[in-house]
C-alpha cells in the first residue's frame, strides 16, 4: 500500500541506532533511546527545506517525541510536519557514521 502525505507532512522510516558502542559495549534494547534520525519515504507537496524540496531518501533529524507513529504493510513508520524536522544530514556524514 502506498501513502501520499498531504500538505506539509513527511513520511519517515526510523533508522535503528547502533547496538554496540565504539568501545565495544553492547547496549540492550531496554536501555536504548528512541532514534532521532530517519529516512524520508514520501513527502507532501508543501514540504520544503532552505534549498527547495525534501525528497525521498533524504536522511533527517527530528525531535524525540515528534510526529505520529503508524504501521503500514507491517512496517513501523512516522508521519510528521516538516516543521518537526530539525535538519537534513549530509550523505557523506551519514556514511561515515555508519562505517
Amino acid at each position: 500500500m502506498k501513502l501520499r502525505p498531504l500538505q506539509d507532512r513527511v513520511l519517515i522510516r526510523r533508522v535503528e541506532p547502533e547496538v554496540k558502542t565504539p568501545g565495544g559495549i553492547f547496549i540492550p534494547d531496554t536501555a536504548q533511546e528512541k532514534p532521532v534520525e530517519g529516512e524520508v519515504i514520501a513527502v507532501g507537496p508543501g514540504a520544503r527545506d532552505e534549498h527547495g524540496k525534501l525528497k525521498a531518501g533524504d536522511r533527517v533529524l527530528f525531535g524525540k517525541w515528534s510526529g505520529s507513529e503508524i504501521t503500514l504493510d507491517r512496517e513501523d513508520l512516522m508521519i510528521m510536519k516538516e516543521s518537526d524536522i530539525m535538519g537534513v544530514l549530509n550523505q557523506s556524514a551519514a556514511n561515515k557514521k555508519a562505517a
